[in-house]
């Protein structure tokens, strides 16, 4: 079960994480391995990583990938937002470093049951195919207006009435395919690079598994999990995640986040982390050549102070 999946911002991501030999670290989103094995890799010979991931097809493909660190990597089953639970399980209680990189694999994207990709035979959407609702129930059984809204919402896509309209009246829709057509005949041809239809799957897969609720439920428990010094670093991929992980950095690198107008600090807030950069890090162009689909790849990172 080889992973096709080339990891984005390989080397951009282990020198945020300024990985050390023996060091503890955390991958909440494992999936092909490659992450996890550069942060292996570089931690040898004793260093251990906790490697989580929503996706059981994922962590099977990681397992077989990261094999030969045999001990030093422990992969468990679960999204990463119950990151501070699982991590204290295992003994990873004060670490040195976390990863978070919410891109879909290639490996997902190839997967034609998946409903992923614009050609699938699927229509389900989820990482964890026994959580929560696929897509094919949003497509074929919310009203036009809800549609829309989560269109718009999760996908900001500002042609989302017009869309909506058109999924209603094609129903049922049975596939990914059958969908991307629906949307390339509502909105007429490709938007330059883009697929007419890659916000309305955007949409759709972050409604299904709740990305952006999980984002935010496991960004203050990185941090809390964190060692002095230690580092978190998140790839994103689309603005409205690269948004909340910009938002939460900021207020956590600040004393005070009491309202402007407010005369005197009331908070009791304290900087928890120190920004590593002020714009995040992005492919170089010579890798978006090799993998065209790191080039929405956004890379940001704080250490714990």
């Amino acid at each position: 079960m080889a992973t096709r999946h080339v990891s984005v911002l390989l080397k951009e991501t282990l020198q945020a994480l300024a990985i050390r030999p023996g060091g503890l670290y955390v991958d909440g989103t494992c999936g092909g391995g490659g992450h996890a094995a550069g942060i292996l890799d570089a931690s040898s010979p004793d260093g251990r990583l906790l490697a989580l991931d929503a996706d059981p097809a994922a962590l099977a493909r990681a397992r077989e990938r990261l094999e030969p660190f045999g001990a030093r990597v422990t992969l468990i089953h679960r999204s990463f937002a119950e990151l501070e639970r699982v991590a204290r399980e295992h003994g990873f209680e004060a670490v040195d470093g976390i990863l978070l990189d919410l891109g879909l694999s290639s490996d997902q994207l190839a997967d034609l049951a998946r409903g992923f990709s614009f050609s699938s035979a699927g229509l389900d959407m989820r990482f964890d195919s026994t959580q929560g609702q696929p897509a094919s129930s949003l497509v074929n059984e919310l009203d036009a207006d809800e549609l829309a809204d989560l269109l718009y919402r999760y996908g900001e896509e500002r042609a989302s009435r017009r869309i909506a309209r058109a999924m209603v009246a094609a129903r049922p829709i049975e596939s990914a395919q059958q969908l991307a057509d629906v949307i390339a005949k509502a909105v007429g041809g490709r938007r330059g690079r883009l697929h007419p239809a890659t916000q309305t799957f955007q949409a759709l897969r972050i409604a299904v598994n709740d990305e952006l609720r999980v984002l935010e439920t496991a960004l203050p428990q990185c941090v809390g999990l964190l060692k002095p010094g230690g580092r978190l670093a998140i790839i994103t991929f689309h603005s409205l995640e690269d948004r909340i992980v910009k938002n939460f950095y900021r207020t956590e690198s600040r004393d005070c986040i009491c309202p402007p107008e407010q005369p005197i600090c009331i908070c009791g807030h304290r900087a928890r982390v120190k920004l590593l950069a002020n714009k995040p890090v992005e492919p170089s162009s010579a890798e978006v050549a090799d993998n065209p689909r790191a080039r929405s790849a956004r890379l940001r990172a704080v250490e714990r102070l």
